[in-house]
């Protein structure tokens, strides 16, 4: 039997993530989106006891510009999904996969020691985990 090469969220994972606080207003996050090139905002803890929230782009299509909400006026943590789906980086691409499925999400911050290392998608998954395996 030919044993697969087990591909990790590690090896495919994006180490570029921006962290925002959860009073930023939307147009800072789409500012600061632009600027570094990522499709999600971390939302930072408040304290050691609460958990990362995130925000897709997505998020503020539905949330704010499809329902005519100012985004100067409008803060991250009204839009935000708290707490984030996470994920290991020592998980097999293959559940990481079937885990979005399961759950509806496109995106995930990835997190070792209790800190944020990276952000995993499906697209990181298809172009480069499935790249490793071929």
């Amino acid at each position: 039997m030919n044993a697969q090469k087990v591909i990790r969220v590690r090896d495919v994972m994006s180490d570029s993530y921006v962290m925002v606080d959860g009073i930023t207003d939307v147009k800072e996050g789409i500012r600061l989106a632009r600027k570094h090139r990522v499709k999600a905002l971390v939302v930072n803890k408040r304290h050691d006891d609460d958990e990362y929230g995130i925000v897709l782009m997505n998020d503020i299509a539905k949330k704010v510009l499809a329902q005519n909400r100012s985004c100067e006026r409008t803060n991250i943590y009204e839009i935000m999904t708290k707490p984030a789906l996470s994920v290991a980086p020592e998980m097999n691409v293959k559940y990481c996969a079937r885990l979005f499925e399961r759950f509806g999400v496109s995106r995930a911050p990835v997190i070792e020691d209790g800190k944020i290392i990276g952000i995993v998608s499906y697209n990181n998954i298809v172009l480069n985990g499935m790249a490793l395996d071929a």
